[in-house]
């Protein structure tokens, strides 16, 4: 399994930003996907999964009415639109997937077998 996330940058706060993870080495449905972040000094957070195969998703309480996670299925691509953006986001996202067994999802990185690189957000004030 490869993960590939892009699409981070500068943006100022009450920007938008679209991050993209495309995966391969894997059967899509067959997966969940999710995203995290880690800021300096501060733990991985978990923001958001969605499952393929069903569709289900959550969003973590933290970024909820701000960020949205979909899929792509003929891409083999999951995204994360981030909206009203404000200097605590800034971070480095990372995009994960696991098999997924048709269960609620934990945001635990131990859940999630495969990493992607991560790619930097940063939000100005």
């Amino acid at each position: 399994v490869q993960l590939q996330a892009s699409g981070g940058g500068l943006v100022q706060a009450g920007g938008s930003l679209r991050l993209s993870c495309a995966a391969s080495g894997l059967r899509f449905d067959d997966f969940a996907f999710a995203w995290f972040r880690q800021a300096p000094g501060k733990e991985r957070e978990g923001i958001s999964w969605k499952s393929i195969s069903d569709g289900l998703t959550y969003v973590a309480d933290s970024v909820k009415g701000r960020f949205t996670i979909s899929s792509d299925g003929a891409k083999n691509t999951i995204y994360l639109q981030m909206n009203s953006l404000k200097p605590e986001d800034t971070a480095i996202y990372y995009c994960a997937a696991t098999i997924y067994s048709g269960r609620y999802i934990r945001l635990d990185p131990g859940k999630f077998a495969s990493w992607g690189q991560g790619t930097q957000v940063t939000v100005s004030s």
